[in-house]
């Protein structure tokens, strides 16, 4: 590929872009990032993603070198410079270079890049035929509303549930489900209401997770945020995962069993549509 990215002020071409081996995101993983996503070359739940990026490093302590509006600039500008139409921009802060040691460095200046990737987010093949999940332990640590790049365990959930023949892995601990490996878990029960993990250091903070529920209050599909078991995601009438990269996309096997008839539930599909019509209409 030949983007052009942005790193610490500078927009430079992909393979001209270099981070020192001292930098503590590299060497502890002591870094945050976000992703956005783009359609038709705007912004989608930019604000959201923005809030929970200051939030994240403010857990962390590590200052962003931009102002909010400096930082909105300079999505607005890699969009532009990589042309993207449709895909994601991927942003990520680290505490920046030092000598090795576990303590924070008093004085190390944040490292900040910014990347795009072109990619199709609103024409996934998963919306027709709904994706599966295994279900495997969170082994994750204890701090996941913080959106750091500490990802290693995720990616092994996602490949051993790939080696099942599943596409993704719900994370299972004490007995009830945290999400996925990079989306959040819902599903809709018999009664028809969606239920929804509710809020803590267990999950992240997801953006589209809180759109899915303003749309829901407003479209008058009753809601409750509570943890949920495996049994009762296998015994649901649909289930669905929501994140900035995929937006709304069904989930119609849970460890090779069929959520409901097996097919994407049309609860999921209504929000999945009423999301894409809300956010395309106030994107930026």
């Amino acid at each position: 590929m030949n983007r052009i990215v942005y790193l610490n002020g500078e927009w430079l071409a992909e393979a001209g872009a270099k981070v020192s081996i001292f930098d503590r995101g590299f060497l502890f993983a002591d870094a945050i990032y976000e992703v956005t996503g783009v359609v038709d070359g705007k912004l989608v739940d930019y604000a959201g993603h923005a809030a929970r990026l200051q939030r994240s490093i403010a857990e962390l302590g590590i200052a962003c070198p931009l102002t909010a509006e400096q930082l909105l600039d300079v999505h607005r500008e890699i969009v532009s410079r990589n042309a993207l139409m449709e895909g994601l921009i991927y942003l990520q802060i680290s505490r920046g270079a030092a000598d090795r040691d576990f303590a924070f460095p008093k004085d190390a200046i944040p490292t900040l890049t910014l990347f795009t990737q072109a990619k199709s987010v609103l024409d996934n093949p998963k919306v027709a035929t709904g994706m599966a999940v295994a279900l495997l332990p969170d082994q994750r640590w204890k701090r996941r509303d913080i959106k750091t790049v500490q990802l290693l365990y995720p990616s092994m959930a996602k490949m051993q549930a790939m080696s099942q023949g599943a596409d993704d892995a719900w994370l299972v601990e004490d007995g009830f489900v945290t999400e996925a490996t990079s989306a959040t878990a819902h599903i809709i029960n018999r009664d028809g209401k969606l239920v929804t993990r509710g809020l803590s250091t267990a999950i992240l903070h997801g953006i589209t997770r809180a759109s899915i529920l303003e749309i829901a209050e407003a479209a008058g599909i009753p809601f409750e945020e509570r943890a949920f078991t495996p049994d009762e995601a296998k015994d649901a009438a649909e289930a669905f995962i929501t994140s900035a990269t995929s937006f709304v996309l069904p989930v119609t096997a849970i460890d090779g069993q069929p959520v409901g008839d097996g097919r994407p539930g049309p609860l999921t599909l209504r929000l999945r549509e009423l999301y894409i019509r809300d956010k395309m209409a106030s994107a930026i």
